[in-house]
């Protein structure tokens, strides 16, 4: 039985690079089962991602120690992978779109990863967690234990082996020395269509702009508040017929829709920085 790994690249594009790559996979008894590039004409840089069996190897470190060698030549930021599924935190606060739509996906086996522990600075959400077998932990956070609050967060992180941290309308702002530490593997979901309507009552904002369309950002987690690169944006048609509350109603689906498929993506290695922003190969 063959073992399948995903090899994801990042490198100065210049000719036989995927002769190279290819080369190496076959020399290692490896066959290609799903393979994406893109050549970024403005960055001039290559990004990969390759699915791919093997009879030989019986772990992602054992290629990835192989094939370290060629990358260091490809000067290429790479990751050898299998096929474990990721282990997700979810933090939250009081509403639970986002939320109840992450345990619908997992328990149906269409997230791409598995969901290991809820974390709020609010109780509201504890029954639903807990409803679907989910460790619940209450941090609640004020001006002057923020500090110790993330720092239990982090400890949580930890505990449960997270890959994956998911800000799932978890309204609190992260501070520069959390972000850094969850630097490319934490996502917030956003109640706009970046760059839109910040701060409070986003969907009074847009109803006394008259708005057409109402949207949701992914995007990492970067200290420059909703400036991280983006994964995922999704934009529902509206008309003058919705008031502040359809307009949540309908946002609050956008949120749901856009948050799933990068929690999805990149659990299955997908999404890949470029910069300040993402290819995702969807």
């Amino acid at each position: 039985m063959s073992d399948v790994f995903t090899l994801t690249l990042r490198c100065p594009s210049r000719a036989g690079i995927m002769h190279a790559i290819s080369s190496f996979l076959y020399s290692h008894g490896c066959e290609v089962i799903d393979h994406r590039q893109f050549d970024d004409p403005i960055t001039h840089t290559l990004f990969v991602r390759t699915e791919f069996t093997s009879a030989r190897a019986s772990t992602g470190a054992e290629l990835a120690a192989a094939f370290d060698y060629l990358a260091s030549g490809l000067d290429a930021t790479y990751e050898v992978s299998d096929h474990a599924p990721q282990r997700i935190l979810v933090m939250v606060s009081k509403l639970g779109h986002c939320l109840n739509d992450l345990i619908f996906r997992w328990r149906a086996g269409t997230l791409g990863g598995e969901l290991v522990a809820v974390v709020s600075n609010h109780t509201d959400l504890q029954a639903m967690a807990e409803s679907a077998g989910l460790p619940f932990h209450h941090v609640p956070i004020a001006p002057d234990t923020k500090s110790d609050a993330e720092t239990e967060m982090l400890r949580l992180v930890d505990e449960y082996d997270a890959d994956l941290v998911v800000l799932a309308r978890y309204m609190q702002i992260l501070s520069d020395q959390t972000c850094a530490a969850l630097r490319g593997r934490a996502i917030n979901i956003h109640h706009s269509f970046l760059p839109g309507f910040k701060g409070a009552k986003p969907y009074h904002q847009a109803h006394e702009r008259g708005v057409k369309y109402v949207g949701a950002t992914a995007h990492y987690v970067t200290p420059d508040l909703d400036e991280g690169p983006i994964i995922e944006q999704e934009v529902i048609r509206i008309d003058h017929t919705h008031d502040p509350r359809r307009l949540a109603t309908v946002g609050s689906d956008a949120e749901a829709l856009a948050l799933s498929r990068a929690v999805r993506w990149h659990s299955e290695r997908r999404v890949l920085m470029n910069g300040t922003s993402t290819v995702v190969f969807s």
